[in-house]
């Protein structure tokens, strides 16, 4: 009979020779690295198994860890208006997520007192999704829930879901100054009602609507923070406008800043010992897309702590290559952006790193040109999941 757990096992042990392994001490070196039962089995010494891939001349790295990522909601919804399936559009950006190297992904999924793409309906149906298609997925994928905390109708399901572990990390968002400076422009009124289904007039009048209970808001987030701090659930501040808005999150458990608007928020959550989140895409581009804080800046001077994908999954893996290049980071403190930072941002102690007993999620890559690192292989969980020509 043929035993298909020890060909599983068989399969998913092997050993990568040859290659330049980022140690955890920030070296790079050339060793074998040998993967057994979906984790790092060693380090160094000769081959342990029959199975062996020559990546002779690639930089193995540890896979991305992406705490923030909403391109999917253009899987979801590629025009406005235009939707299709969640369970298509999550396994169609998993792949795209393993293609760019993110091997642990927190979809952002925003759930917002618009309905239409960011609302409730919408959000139901994506973790029902989520939940049927995980089976399938090939990188570990995560609920980073972005409350719009004008949603207000949503707490009681929230702490729901809180209390179920179904979310993996939870972001209070505010965006309704945001979509305030834009009400008196009509394309962008356009825009914001075609993304929820509503003519300029039924959106508008919503917008006026949900601004009446605003009174109500401070009080919601602090019951919503106390439940995710009772069951570990880590939090984080989006677009922190100042220092008195991170303390005060800081004071509810969130110790996760993410896109602070200035340097001065920044700098404040850095000495207190939160991490800071920007854009891989603002430091690909050399500028944020709405004007704020340049990353590979912040980066340069300790005040970025980890990168996300925020709406470009490319920009995972290219940008600490371009952070090293331009002289602003050694390459082991620029990779450790997108992958250990990040890791120790929301507690994953078993990935971020290449090291013995932990999770084998590692990139085989192609750096022989500087301005454009290719993958040649993904590993996720052990799991051979890509591979290209060597």
């Amino acid at each position: 009979m043929f035993d298909t757990k020890a060909a599983s096992a068989r399969q998913n042990s092997f050993d990568l020779v040859g290659g330049r392994v980022l140690l955890p001490e920030g070296k790079i070196a050339e060793t074998c690295l040998s993967i057994e039962n979906g984790c790092i089995a060693g380090i160094g010494g000769d081959a342990r198994h029959d199975r062996v891939l020559d990546v002779r001349n690639a930089l193995i790295l540890p896979g991305i860890i992406d705490l923030h990522g909403d391109a999917f909601e253009r899987q979801l919804m590629p025009r406005p208006g235009v939707a299709f399936d969640p369970g298509l559009a999550l396994i169609d950006t998993d792949r795209q997520l393993v293609t760019n190297g993110i091997t642990t992904a927190y979809h952002g999924l925003t759930w917002s007192w618009e309905p239409g793409l960011r609302g409730t309906e919408a959000a139901h149906a994506f973790l029902r999704a989520l939940s049927d298609v995980r089976p399938h997925l090939l990188a570990d994928t995560r609920l980073h829930l972005r409350h719009e905390t004008y949603n207000l109708d949503a707490e009681r399901q929230i702490m729901d879901w809180l209390s179920g572990r179904r979310v993996d990390l939870l972001a209070f968002n505010d965006h309704m100054a945001h979509i305030a400076e834009k009400l008196d422009k009509p394309d962008r009124l356009a825009q914001f009602a075609g993304r929820s289904g509503l003519s300029s007039a039924e959106f508008l009048g919503l917008y006026n609507k949900v601004k009446e209970r605003a009174d109500e808001v401070e009080q919601s987030i602090m019951r919503l923070a106390d439940a995710a701090r009772l069951v570990h659930v880590p939090m984080a501040s989006h677009d922190d406008e100042s220092k008195v808005d991170r303390a005060w999150f800081h004071a509810l458990g969130c110790s996760i800043s993410e896109f602070p608007v200035d340097e001065s928020t920044a700098e404040f959550a850095i000495a207190n010992q939160d991490a800071v989140i920007l854009g891989a895409p603002n430091v690909l581009r050399g500028q944020s897309h709405c004007g704020r804080l340049m990353a590979a800046d912040m980066a340069a001077r300790g005040l970025c702590t980890a990168l996300a994908s925020d709406y470009y999954y490319p920009a995972l893996l290219q940008a600490p290559f371009k952070l090293a290049r331009d002289g602003l980071l050694s390459f082991a403190d620029a990779w450790a952006l997108v992958s250990r930072n990040p890791a120790k941002a929301v507690g994953l102690h078993d990935r971020g790193r290449l090291e013995a007993g932990l999770r084998a999620d590692i990139l085989i890559v192609n750096d022989a040109n500087p301005q454009l690192a290719l993958l040649q292989a993904v590993v996720c969980a052990g799991q051979m999941t890509q591979l290209s020509r060597f």
